[in-house]
């Protein structure tokens, strides 16, 4: 045990409470049950005897039921039948089976086999006739020979007679029970009678062992009363008040007998009727108080001081989880964060860190939440619950009528240099904007590419003088513009894209304003474009829309393969729909071959430029839709190849310049993005990804490797290495040091290092 946690308070109040918590009911509890310790000792004892009697009642009744059994299979015994007994060859074995079934049962005296109508009778030792088994073998005080013979011929059920006093010819006095059972049982007409002798002391003998050091009388009533089996342990029962307790039902009794108070137990047999009962004088009851209170106090004392070593134990054990916790805060804390203002004890402080971690998360979210709107942006809104819940964490609500994307960039007022604080306060103002005298709602998705964001625009009712939704999206454009005018020195070009009524075709709109943001740089700065206005054409000679060759140059720059394949698609309709000379056809379709292998140039993909003789070789506009939604899927995947690639060669920049300036201080995450023109959000990501590390986990463990390098090449002082790696808190730097290798520094240099760089452990030690 750990004799230094009892330095905390929190640990002692946990002790404290636990010893209340324990003493105060036990205090209680012991008083009430001192105080009924008398009544509730009768009662426990006489539960008990009626416990130990419903056991005696249960094993008497299984002999009984055995002896039932041996009788059955006596009855359909091929050896014991008439022929087979009185046979003079098989006679023998007949009486050995008899003697094997009499083994069977331990209470068994003896047991015989009579056939009705016969002299003589069967027994385990032989044939013998009736006047000398019942004159000479066994003579019953009670029962004459006549009536042995009588109820052996007569008896049509199991029939108990009580312990009877007998003369054996061994001159031996005997108290025997007789049990008749007719055979065959359950037989309207029995052929034969077996009589099973019983000791009664075998009776008793089981009884005792069972209530085991009873001091009573005990007895076994039949169903008319009579007693068949008795024992008495101390003063018996005189005979003239017996017939009392042949009157009383199943349960606990007091009674008077012999002018002693008395309690009774009794239960009673549902297989043959008999009752079982047992008679203990009252005051043994008493002896035994003197003991209980002896026995209280010893315990009491016992159990307060285990009780009290149980509540150190379970303070200690509910106190480990939290110093667990406040070692792992302490070493897991950021050398950046600062440590939370001294506290009253320890969950105060767990308290405060995790207001510190809670802190840290809502700065982490808007990334998160970027990201999402990010994956809305390329492929519209998904349909499952996982999209649905994180809709709901991130308190994104597309519940509107209308949904199209504005595409943004900015420049600067001339003469006014663009900041890097302008661009960081338009992205924090236009996360989420609230236009509500057009009942629309926007959020802002900050974009890989620099100088640009995205805002998804949700418009989720109609005006009362029922407005147009072009409309009401100039006057969204409009309101956006003033926002950021106003709020920063930057002057804002929009691409619109077209309005959809499900949020799923955001995808759609998303390339649509990329699209009309390219034609920024023909309509100057601070030019809005909508996409649906880009295919007005200056005549009515038929052409291409102007529009749809720019969402199919942007979807393919973009690398979005459903978005081209739709708009190659929706192309080819309206060109099969309109009544146009060969010659005309075949220009338009040229063009837009063109446009394909224009795209792909300007992507640095001229290979496909060799594939033009296959590709200007088709007998129908089905065949050259066919050719050109390959091309247009080949172009696709190559853009996201190169764009996985683009983005590996960047990280692996990025990563090299971070592996050369950890040491510096004021290295951070947002410092990188802004040199690499890159937004946050997305370093973040690829960074994690690259490396398998967020961006500080990379840097701490840089750190610590260059620590552990210099502390085992060179014998220079622990604090200077620490300032020199770019770690200015040495006591946190030391905590996790040691959460990560389980030694201090200067203990991981003395096992590791030599001689020399030894010696300075020792004097950091020091």
């Amino acid at each position: 045990m750990n004799w230094n946690h009892f330095k905390s308070k929190l640990l002692l109040k946990y002790i404290f409470s636990y010893v209340l918590i324990f003493l105060i009911p036990l205090v209680v509890l012991t008083f009430f049950i001192y105080q009924n310790a008398v009544n509730n000792l009768r009662s426990e004892i006489e539960q008990s005897n009626v416990n130990q009697l419903n056991q005696v009642k249960l094993n008497i009744d299984a002999r009984m039921t055995e002896l039932r059994d041996i009788a059955t299979r006596i009855s359909y015994d091929d050896q014991l039948t008439p022929y087979m007994v009185r046979h003079p060859y098989y006679t023998r074995e007949a009486i050995q089976a008899l003697d094997k079934y009499k083994a069977n049962s331990s209470i068994l005296d003896e047991v015989f086999l009579y056939f009705r109508g016969d002299d003589v009778i069967y027994s385990s030792r032989g044939l013998t006739s009736l006047d000398v088994m019942f004159d000479q073998s066994y003579l019953f005080e009670d029962w004459s020979r006549e009536d042995i013979v009588k109820d052996l011929n007569q008896v049509t059920y199991p029939t108990v007679r009580p312990a009877d006093s007998v003369s054996t010819n061994m001159h031996l006095k005997k108290s025997l029970l007789a049990y008749l059972v007719p055979v065959t049982p359950n037989s309207s007409y029995p052929h034969g009678t077996v009589l099973y002798l019983m000791e009664e002391s075998k009776l008793t003998g089981l009884m005792d062992s069972i209530l085991n050091n009873f001091n009573g009388n005990s007895y076994i009533f039949d169903q008319d009363g009579r007693v068949l089996a008795r024992n008495n342990n101390g003063t018996a029962i005189p005979a003239d008040e017996v017939h009392v307790l042949t009157e009383l039902g199943p349960g606990i009794h007091s009674l008077t007998l012999d002018n002693n108070p008395h309690s009774v137990v009794a239960v009673k047999s549902e297989l043959n009727g008999w009752t079982y009962v047992t008679a203990m004088p009252s005051d043994q009851f008493f002896g035994r108080v003197f003991h209980i209170q002896t026995f209280f106090l010893l315990a009491f004392v016992v159990v307060v001081l285990a009780g009290i070593l149980a509540a150190v134990l379970l303070a200690k054990r509910q106190y480990h989880p939290i110093h667990d916790l406040m070692e792992f805060a302490k070493l897991n804390t950021d050398s950046n964060t600062p440590a939370p203002a001294k506290s009253r004890n320890e969950l105060e402080w767990i308290r405060q860190m995790l207001h510190e971690y809670s802190t840290r998360v809502d700065i982490q979210e808007p990334y998160a939440r970027n990201q999402f709107l990010l994956m809305l942006l390329k492929h519209g809104t998904p349909e499952d619950q996982e999209s649905e819940r994180l809709m709901e964490m991130f308190g994104i609500e597309l519940p509107g009528s209308h949904h199209f994307v504005i595409a943004m960039a900015w420049d600067e007022y001339p003469g006014i240099p663009q900041t890097a604080q302008d661009r960081q306060e338009i992205s924090q103002l236009l996360t989420e904007v609230e236009i509500p005298e057009y009942k629309a709602h926007a959020y802002g998705v900050e974009l890989p590419q620099s100088d640009q964001i995205a805002l998804i625009v949700n418009m989720y009712g109609e005006e009362e003088d029922k407005l147009s939704p072009n409309y009401r999206m100039e006057q969204i454009v409009e309101a956006l513009r003033v926002i950021v005018m106003e709020s920063s020195h930057l002057i804002p070009s929009f691409g619109i894209g077209t309005s959809y009524p499900s949020p799923a075709l955001l995808d759609q709109s998303y390339i649509e304003a990329a699209s009309a943001l390219e034609c920024r740089m023909a309509n100057g700065k601070g030019s809005t474009t909508y996409f649906e206005k880009l295919s007005q054409t200056p005549n009515d000679t038929f052409w291409i829309p102007k529009d749809a060759l720019l969402k199919l140059v942007q979807s393919l720059k973009h690398g979005n393969e459903i978005v081209a394949v739709q708009m190659i698609g929706t192309i080819f309709a309206n060109v099969k729909m309109q009544s146009l000379s060969v010659s005309l056809l075949r220009c338009i379709c040229f063009d837009i071959l063109n446009t394909l292998l224009k795209s792909a140039s300007e992507l640095g993909m001229d290979e496909f430029v060799h594939d033009i003789p296959n590709l200007t070789s088709f007998e129908s506009l089905e065949e050259l839709e066919q050719k050109l939604c390959a091309l247009a899927s080949k172009i696709c995947k190559r853009v996201e190849q190169n764009t996985e690639s683009e983005q590996h060669s960047l990280m692996d920049k990025i990563i090299a310049h971070v592996d050369e300036q950890y040491a510096n201080y004021n290295l951070s995450l947002e410092q990188l993005a802004q040199k690499y023109s890159i937004s946050s959000s997305y370093l973040s990501r690829a960074f994690k990804e690259k490396t398998g590390s967020n961006f500080s986990q990379y840097i701490w463990q840089r750190r610590m490797d260059e620590v552990i390098r210099q502390l085992l090449t060179t014998s220079d002082p622990l604090k200077d290495i620490i300032v020199r790696v770019g770690y200015l808190d040495t006591p946190n730097f030391i905590r996790k040091f040691k959460k990560e290798t389980g030694y201090t520094p200067g203990q991981y240099r003395k096992l590791h290092a030599t001689d020399a760089t030894a010696a300075a452990a020792d004097a950091d030690e020091d």
